[in-house]
């Protein structure tokens, strides 16, 4: 009995914020899967290990987590303006699915320096030591993204002194402007907030009617007040993951709220909508300590703000997502800028399971209708791997 090799595709395995991820370029796909689809999809599965009934992933290159589960493929673009299309498939990790429905802000300041590295930009755009802009057209919600890569001795930095909390260790930092934030193709005609409101009351079955922001900017994204459904807003991954009844509450809210903002249709497709919208739940700025002991002064913080990110509570906090809480917190009125303290702000500095992170938003209120022109928030990226990763044919 015959047995066909395994497949060698080209690919580098990259850090990117707090998340990891396969990237490749589209030209190196096998032919099957350089389009969308079933071919696609399954390659991509393989990859990481997916579906895995024992929720590991050991046969693959996925970390079993939502943030260690990710793929991406960048092509030159040629749209006007851009240098590449990044394109994100968050893999699921028990399930045969790949959800091509966001972005992920925290591999999205990974997409500059591998898209410079692969000869996807043109030199002459990148300079031999200084800042490299990179334009990113973020094909999963049609934004763009500009990277802004350093560069020493014609080659991208990755080591310096940048600290991110969430990452052991210090890097190069690379700032990310998110321009024009808010979703034009999500939920009610595109709106930020689809509802119309700032605030809505969510009626969800079984654990009553809450006080919601619905917003569409980064990444759509429920929030709701802590203290609502029993929480301080202090709280670390082993307080919410091992609870059952708590998990099957939030995808409860998750659903319900996907419905409200027109995501969904009814709430059975909620199934094969697994990475959007995220569920956050925000208060008040409060002393806590981190997931790595260190200590967090209330007095260093805007506000709390802790998000469930493929059904269990992030470890850090998603980039798309603090896209949404800066744009948010600008606003006046919503519960972001309402726990943050009110009125008209720039930028917060909020506090997640592994520490603080600040994020600005510029907002202006036009004729009755909020717009953001863009978000800023800075991330670090690595290479940990680069060469070739194989995958059984077929």
């Amino acid at each position: 009995m015959s047995h066909a090799a395994q497949i060698r595709i080209p690919a580098t395995y990259m850090r990117g914020g707090t998340s990891k991820g396969v990237f490749f370029r589209l030209e190196d796909l096998p032919e099957v899967a350089k389009v969308p689809g079933a071919a696609r999809d399954a390659l991509l599965q393989r990859v990481i290990g997916s579906p895995d009934p024992y929720g590991k992933q050991i046969d693959g290159m996925g970390g079993a987590t939502s943030s260690t589960s990710k793929t991406v493929i960048v092509s030159k673009s040629t749209r006007p303006a851009h240098d590449v299309d990044y394109l994100f498939g968050q893999v699921a990790i028990d399930k045969a699915f790949v959800d091509w429905s966001g972005n992920c802000g925290n591999l999205s300041a990974a997409v500059g320096p591998f898209a410079i590295a692969s000869g996807l930009v043109d030199r002459a755009r990148v300079p031999r030591d200084g800042i490299a802009i990179v334009r990113i057209w973020q094909a999963n919600i049609a934004k763009t993204i500009i990277a802004h890569v350093p560069m020493t001795d014609g080659a991208v930095q990755e080591t310096g002194d940048f600290e991110l909390d969430g990452v052991t260790f210090p890097a190069a930092e690379v700032q990310l402007e998110f321009m024009d934030p808010a979703a034009e193709e999500e939920g009610a005609g595109g709106a930020m907030f689809p509802t119309g409101n700032l605030v809505d009351d969510l009626e969800v079955p079984g654990v009553g009617t809450l006080k919601a922001t619905m917003i569409n900017a980064g990444i759509p994204t429920i929030f709701i007040e802590a203290a609502a459904i029993g929480y301080a807003g202090t709280e670390l991954q082993d307080a919410i993951n091992g609870d059952d009844k708590a998990l099957t509450m939030f995808e409860t809210i998750r659903a319900h709220g996907a419905l409200r903002m027109g995501l969904i249709q009814s709430l059975d497709q909620i199934a094969t909508r697994q990475h959007t919208p995220k569920v956050a739940f925000v208060a008040g700025p409060a002393d806590y300590v981190a997931s790595s002991g260190k200590h967090v002064r209330a007095t260093d913080i805007d506000l709390l703000v802790r998000a469930i990110s493929m059904g269990k509570l992030h470890h850090a906090m998603m980039g798309t997502a603090a896209v949404a809480i800066g744009t948010a917190a600008a606003i006046p009125g919503t519960l972001v800028n309402r726990a943050a303290g009110g009125g008209e702000r720039q930028s917060v500095r909020f506090g997640h399971p592994s520490g603080t992170l600040r994020v600005g938003a510029e907002a202006t209120l036009v004729d009755g209708t909020w717009t953001v022109t863009k978000a800023v928030m800075s991330r670090s990226a690595r290479v940990l791997m680069e060469g070739r990763v194989r995958v059984p044919a077929g």
